[in-house]
């Protein structure tokens, strides 16, 4: 665990975004068990093989995350972007489903 990842997520204003950033942390760790972290951009970069899988930032109302390698294979409603990269933005009061976020990100980061 990268500390200024932590000191990102700990660091937040609001306790529903510290509580989504950690949950999400926790998703990529369980989908790339070898997951570097690295803050870049003031935000959490999460990268296999020295390439990038997932992405958290935050603004003033929500929560977003990033999911790299995503061309050839479907995402819920709600995430949005290029063929490369989705994104998903969380505001307050929503729920994720740990373990489809964890599917997602385990397939796209399966031939990193």
């Amino acid at each position: 665990m990268n500390l200024e990842v932590t000191e990102f997520i700990d660091g937040q204003k609001e306790q529903w975004k510290e509580e989504l950033c950690a949950s999400l942390r926790e998703v990529v760790h369980e989908a790339i068990p070898d997951v570097q972290e690295r803050m870049q951009y003031k935000k959490p970069h999460f990268l296999k093989s020295g390439k990038y899988a997932a992405v958290i930032s935050t603004s003033k109302d929500a929560v977003s995350f990033t999911i790299f390698n995503t061309a050839g294979f479907s995402l819920p409603e709600g995430f949005d972007g290029p063929p490369e990269r989705k994104t998903i933005k969380l505001r307050q009061g929503q729920q994720i489903d740990s373990q489809q976020f964890v599917d997602l990100v385990s397939q796209a980061a399966s031939t990193l």
